[in-house]
């Protein structure tokens, strides 16, 4: 179900070109002052070093980090000399790309002759409370089931944190798309159809 993808030791900090290049001057004095803050909240987490990516900065920690300890790293990047705390955004763990499957979804809109596109599925899923913590990947790719059937499969990519709880989640519940309802399945693997 899962794509191999970074280590969740990775705490990702996107950060402004700018800020990355000044944090990144002296990085050995910030992995010293970061540990220093993450000894005070007497965690086990230490970060190991520190390198920058197109997105931001990456800090590589011995542990997982918790929900407090990524806080005490973005408050230390945040009130670091010389980094506009505004254009600092949020730090999360790394993500894995997961796939699901929703079927039992009729070709054709309800009293219509127009088959279903993406932007109707997206905005189903955009307006249906169980896909709020969601981030899809791609557009919804719609496949008919087969040649002279008039259901169709919707395959979705999400990111997702690495154990996959969000998706979890989803999988086995059931939707309203017009009047069907609608069943979500988790997959092992993107078909890669379009």
């Amino acid at each position: 179900m899962t794509i191999k993808s970074p280590s969740r030791k990775q705490v990702i900090i996107p950060i402004s070109n700018e800020n990355k290049s000044k944090f990144m001057e002296i990085s050995s004095t910030h992995i010293t002052n970061l540990n220093k803050a993450l000894r005070n909240i007497k965690s086990e987490v230490m970060a190991d070093f520190i390198c920058s990516d197109q997105t931001g900065i990456i800090i590589i920690t011995n542990k997982v980090t918790s929900p407090l300890n990524l806080q005490t790293i973005e408050k230390y990047v945040k009130s670091s000399n010389n980094i506009e705390a505004n254009k600092v955004k949020v730090p999360w763990l790394s993500q894995s790309k997961l796939y699901l499957k929703i079927i039992g979804i009729s070709y054709l809109l309800e009293n219509t002759n127009t088959p279903i596109s993406a932007d109707v599925v997206e905005s189903i899923i955009k307006s249906n409370h169980i896909f709020n913590n969601i981030v899809i990947t791609s557009r919804p790719c719609i496949i008919k089931v087969s040649l002279k059937s008039d259901m169709v499969i919707i395959w979705l990519n999400i990111w997702d944190v690495q154990s996959g709880s969000n998706v979890k989640s989803l999988i086995n519940r059931y939707i309203n798309v017009e009047s069907y309802i609608t069943t979500i399945c988790g997959v092992n693997m993107n078909l890669g159809v379009l």
